[in-house]
């Protein structure tokens, strides 16, 4: 009798343990395919010709008119800088968003420095000025196979003259598209 007890109450414990499985509904899966690219013509804003469409970059219009932003190619710094300076945010971003619009143009940043310092120092300062630009560029949105920085450091000036105004002039970051390098 204590055997049968025994087997009934070790049954009864192992039916109050066992639990019933939860079903559980099947986790999404989220598409991270790449999506096909879209049409690479894009229209010129609003202002420029009505119903043409622009598929190299380097023929928008937009490049060469002086009362656009995107005529500005150059980015100035302060003395043993590669901080970016307020005033010339509006260009980089101007920059950025053709590059976003044209995902077949291609950007080279050329960093320069001015006559002051080694050679060596100059074109290491020259490149951190043109990763600078490039890299907000890139944050911007531009990707980072559209854009390429080199260094020319003190081997391409725009004035010669020995002075601040002159060195001013020099310690710049030159933003060139396909074609005008």
């Amino acid at each position: 009798m204590k055997k049968l007890l025994l087997a009934a109450m070790m049954t009864a414990v192992l039916a109050a343990c066992q639990s019933t499985p939860e079903t559980q509904e099947p986790a999404g899966v989220e598409d991270r395919a790449p999506k096909a690219p879209g049409p690479t013509t894009t229209p010129i804003p609003p202002g420029g010709i009505p119903g043409t469409a622009i598929t190299d970059p380097s023929k928008d219009p937009r490049l060469k008119d002086p009362a656009n932003t995107l005529s500005k190619r150059s980015v100035y710094f302060e003395f043993d800088s590669d901080a970016i300076k307020v005033e010339y945010v509006p260009v980089v971003e101007a920059h950025a968003a053709f590059l976003r619009q044209y995902k077949n143009a291609k950007m080279l940043i050329q960093g320069n420095a001015d006559e002051r310092g080694s050679r060596e120092y100059n074109l290491g300062l020259g490149q951190r000025r043109s990763d600078a630009i490039k890299k907000r560029l890139v944050l911007l949105g531009a990707t980072e196979s559209q854009v390429e920085s080199v260094s020319l450091g003190e081997e391409k000036p725009v004035c010669a003259e020995h002075d601040e105004a002159c060195w001013a002039k020099n310690r710049r970051g030159d933003m060139l598209y396909g074609g005008e390098y």
